[in-house]
C-alpha cells in the first residue's frame, strides 16, 4: 500500500504566514489614515464607520469603484511600486468629489500570484498615502494570492470608496447654463488610462524603459510614465465653499474617453462645452505620443486628457473666488472654454483651434 504524502495550502502555492505577515505590516499605515467616524481595524470581517460622528446630518452616500489598468504592467515591468497606489486611490475619490462627495473610507483589492510581503507592503503603503492625503480612512481590504491566475511578479489592485454629501448639495450638473465657464485643472502627465497604447508606442518604438524618456531626457521612460495621477479632492472642495451656492455647477474628472467623452456626462442634454485647445499648454508626453503614432487630434482627445485631469464648470459671477481657491490648494487653472448651446447632432464637446496647438 502507497502511502499518501501529506498535502497543504503552501504546497499549493498559497503562504498563509505571508498574508498574516502583510497585514501586520499595514497596520500602522492604516491607523494613519483615521478620521472621525471610522471605528475599526484591519484583521476583522468587516470594517465600521459612524456617518453622524463623521458630522453629516442628513447624508446621501456616493460609492466608486476603479483599478489602474495596464499601467501596472509598467509598474512590474520597472519594479516600480512606490506611486501606484496613489494612482488607485485618486481614480476613485476623484470621481467622489465630482459628485460633491466627501470621501470617507476607501478599500483595497490586491490579488497576485504569489504574495511578496515587501512590495505588496511598498504597494499599500503609497494606497494609504494617498488617503490620508485626502482625509480618507483606509478601513479594510483584501489580499488574494491566487496562484496560476498571475504569472511570477504580476499583480492586479482594484479600489473601492465611499463618501457623502449633504442631502441638497449634491453636484449633478443639471444647474449648468449656457455661458458658464469652463476651467481646467492641470494634469500631472497621463494619470491612468490611454496606457494600452501607451504601451504599444513605447514596444514599437523599440525604446527601453531605463532608456531616457524622449519627452523628459531628466528622466527615464519608465519614471515619467509612472508618474501619479493628481488627488483633486481638496482643491474641489475648497473650490465649492468658495464659490457659495451655485457658484461650482458642475466638475468632470478626465479619465477614459478623454475630453470629448466625461465632460457631456455632467452636462444638460441641450448643452455643449466649447473648448479652445490653445489655452493651455499641452504636455510633452501627449506631443511624443502624437507624433510617435500618428494620433489625430480628436482621437487624442478621446483617449487621453491632454494635461487637463479635471474640469469645473463655474458661473461667471463665482470665477475669481473659485479660480482663487484652486490656486491657493496648488492647482494650476486655465480658464479653457464655455458652455454653449448645442447644436442639433453636434458634439457634447467641441475642441476649437486644435491644428494650431497640438500641430502633431
Amino acid at each position: 500500500m502507497n502511502e499518501q504524502k501529506s498535502q497543504s495550502y503552501r504546497d499549493a502555492g498559497v503562504d498563509i504566514d505571508a498574508g498574516d505577515a502583510l497585514v501586520e505590516a499595514i497596520k500602522p499605515y492604516a491607523k494613519a489614515t483615521a478620521r472621525k467616524g471610522t471605528a475599526a481595524g484591519l484583521g476583522g470581517f468587516g470594517a465600521l464607520f459612524d456617518l453622524k460622528k463623521a458630522g453629516f446630518r442628513d447624508p446621501i452616500l456616493v460609492a466608486t469603484t476603479d483599478g489602474v489598468g495596464t499601467k501596472l504592467k509598467i509598474a512590474i515591468a520597472t519594479g516600480r511600486h512606490g506611486s501606484i497606489g496613489q494612482d488607485l486611490v485618486a481614480m476613485c475619490v476623484n470621481d467622489l468629489v465630482v459628485q460633491g462627495a466627501t470621501p470617507l473610507f476607501f478599500l483595497d483589492y490586491f490579488a497576485t500570484g504569489k504574495l511578496e510581503v515587501a512590495k505588496a507592503q511598498l504597494i499599500i503603503k503609497g494606497i494609504a498615502d494617498a488617503c490620508r492625503e485626502t482625509g480618507c480612512a483606509l478601513i479594510g481590504g483584501e489580499t488574494a494570492e491566487m496562484p496560476g491566475m498571475y504569472g511570477g511578479g504580476e499583480y492586479d489592485l482594484a479600489g473601492f470608496a465611499v463618501g457623502a454629501v449633504e442631502r441638497g448639495k449634491e453636484l449633478d450638473g443639471s444647474g449648468v447654463k449656457a455661458g458658464d465657464i469652463v476651467l481646467g485643472l492641470a494634469s500631472s502627465g497621463l494619470h491612468s488610462n490611454g496606457f494600452s497604447l501607451v504601451r504599444r508606442v513605447v514596444e514599437e518604438s523599440g525604446l527601453d524603459y531605463s532608456a531616457a524618456a524622449p519627452f523628459s531626457p531628466k528622466q527615464n521612460l519608465g519614471e515619467a510614465l509612472l508618474i501619479p495621477t493628481r488627488l483633486y479632492v481638496k482643491p474641489c472642495l475648497a473650490a465649492l465653499k468658495a464659490g457659495g451656492k451655485n457658484g461650482v455647477k458642475a466638475f468632470a474628472h478626465i479619465t477614459g474617453g478623454g475630453l470629448i467623452e466625461n465632460i457631456p456626462r455632467v452636462l444638460p442634454a441641450a448643452l455643449s462645452a466649447e473648448l479652445d485647445a490653445a489655452r493651455w499648454p499641452l504636455p510633452p508626453v501627449f506631443a511624443w505620443l502624437q507624433k510617435s503614432a500618428a494620433i489625430p487630434r480628436l482621437e487624442l482627445a478621446r483617449t487621453f486628457n491632454c494635461g487637463i485631469g479635471m474640469v469645473a464648470v463655474v458661473a461667471p459671477e463665482a470665477l475669481k473666488k473659485v479660480e482663487t481657491a484652486l490656486k491657493k490648494s496648488g492647482e494650476r487653472v486655465y480658464r479653457i472654454g464655455r458652455i454653449v448651446k448645442r447644436a442639433r447632432g453636434g458634439p457634447g464637446t467641441a475642441i476649437l483651434n486644435a491644428e494650431r496647438a497640438w500641430p502633431g
